[in-house]
């Protein structure tokens, strides 16, 4: 019993196979060409390859992807990979690979996974959130993804960041239009930016060496985190939280965000488990291929 999953990035484009117990028993990854049709031409080549290397045939395909469909129009939004953005991917996908695709979130995709053998296993609505190059979250209650009634259930990475300080207001301008997203706070750049490196993988690596501006900077982004974090217990009170992208490497968030959190939930008690994904950069392409259940 065999799932397809492909996991569409922005730098590259990851399908896979996972049998009955959800190990791999088929993975391989392309860059992202940047192009639409180049794009879809990239999607199954990899679908093909993962195929030969499963031994099966890929019936039915899981897709993660950044952005979401738009419940009106069929037509992607919000994408950060701006070439996606207007385009009828799910059919242009069916079309090319003469199969059904079934598109989703990639945070969403994260919180799948995650909820389904992973960081959240076991608990009956879990929030994950990718802090990576942008910023996204999903939501799964008893195993099922929430897209909510517009399909942008989780999306959290464009709500603004709660409780601005003085010297936080208005915040930066986002991709997106509008200005102090917490995107634009605490994904790997932002943090990358206010502790003055070039890429968030150089902020880190000063973090471990004990750099004291990346020391401070981290200080900063676990009291932002925590209030974007809390902003979520109150709505919807997760029975785990799970971190997944680039920034869920840094060991100390996990020491430190929950007691951060705490003090910001509308609660007298604060206990919700704040943890790693267990699947890592896996979770995205593993959650696609959960899209769609097993084919014999």
């Amino acid at each position: 019993m065999i799932r397809f999953g492909v996991d569409f990035g922005g730098t590259k484009i990851e399908a896979a196979a996972l049998d009955e117990a959800g190990a791999f028993v088929a993975r391989v990854r392309k860059p992202n060409p940047g192009r639409y049709d180049a794009a879809l031409d990239v999607v199954a080549e990899l679908v093909a390859d993962a195929e030969s290397m499963a031994g099966a045939t890929c019936a039915r395909l899981g897709m993660g992807i950044p952005g979401s469909i738009s419940p009106r129009s069929g037509l992607i939004r919000n994408a950060n990979s701006l070439y996606l953005n207007g385009q009828r991917f799910s059919d242009d996908l069916e079309q090319r690979l003469a199969r059904p695709v079934r598109l989703a979130n990639d945070a969403n995709c994260l919180a799948l996974s995650e909820a389904a053998d992973g960081a959240g296993a076991g608990a009956a609505v879990v929030f994950a959130a990718i802090l990576g190059t942008g910023c996204g979250g999903g939501v799964v209650v008893n195993g099922q993804i929430v897209e909510g009634h517009n399909g942008v259930g989780g999306e959290w990475g464009h709500a603004p960041l709660p409780w601005p300080r003085p010297e936080e207001y208005p915040g930066r301008d986002c991709w997106c239009g509008r200005k102090g997203c917490l995107e634009t706070w605490i994904a790997g750049p932002a943090f990358a930016r206010d502790a003055g490196f070039p890429t968030g993988q150089d902020a880190v690596a000063a973090i471990e060496a004990e750099d004291a501006a990346a020391e401070a900077a981290l200080d900063r982004y676990v009291d932002r985190l925590s209030r974007g974090l809390a902003m979520i217990c109150d709505l919807i009170d997760p029975d785990a939280i799970v971190l997944g992208g680039g920034m869920s490497n840094i060991d100390a968030l996990y020491d430190r965000l929950p007691a951060a959190i705490g003090p910001h939930v509308f609660s007298d008690v604060f206990e919700t488990p704040v943890r790693k994904a267990i699947h890592g950069d896996s979770s995205g392409v593993r959650g696609a291929a959960w899209l769609w259940p097993p084919e014999v």
